[in-house]
């Protein structure tokens, strides 16, 4: 999306979105809500992105930051998941999440993950947990912020088993 459209849609002008993207400035709460729900509203198609991830032979998948949608993962996310190649794509992958994944999603405010346009990546530990659809290994999660080319804020999810 074009910083016009995007400020049009929010009631800014283009400069404003500029210093957006650039860090220069942060959005009050209610915009920046506003802004992510313009963004995320749009059907993501970014396929070079997700190639990237699917052909990866790291352990990696892709969501939508706003609501935890799975945009793509790899081959050796599946057999860590211990699924198919396509079965959780679309699929909100917080329903999920281990007790620590949660912990560090609650810890990403008040390192102001959402104050900042590339905030530093956030790394920790997590147990395994058995879902009836996905296994969650033990080991290393490092998340880190990316954008899709329709500005909509993704989280690259990148892993190592645990050696313990």
């Amino acid at each position: 999306m074009k910083q016009a459209a995007l400020a049009d849609l929010l009631g800014v002008n283009q400069t404003t979105v500029s210093r957006w993207e650039s860090g220069l400035q942060t959005p009050d709460d209610l915009t920046q809500q506003a802004g992510l729900d313009v963004l995320t509203s749009a059907r993501i198609e970014d396929a070079a992105l997700k190639r990237l991830v699917q052909q990866s032979t790291g352990c990696v998948h892709l969501v939508e930051e706003a609501n935890h949608v799975c945009l793509a993962y790899s081959e050796s996310r599946a057999k860590d998941w211990d699924t198919t190649r396509g079965a959780l794509l679309g699929t909100s992958l917080w329903q999920f999440a281990s007790d620590e994944i949660r912990q560090a999603e609650s810890e990403l405010e008040a390192m102001g993950w959402w104050d900042t346009y590339l905030p530093a990546p956030k790394a920790f530990d997590t147990s395994e947990v058995l879902h009836d659809r996905i296994r969650i290994s033990a080991g290393t999660i490092l998340w880190e912020r990316v954008y899709l080319s329709d500005g909509t804020p993704a989280r690259l999810v990148s892993g190592l088993p645990s050696n313990a």
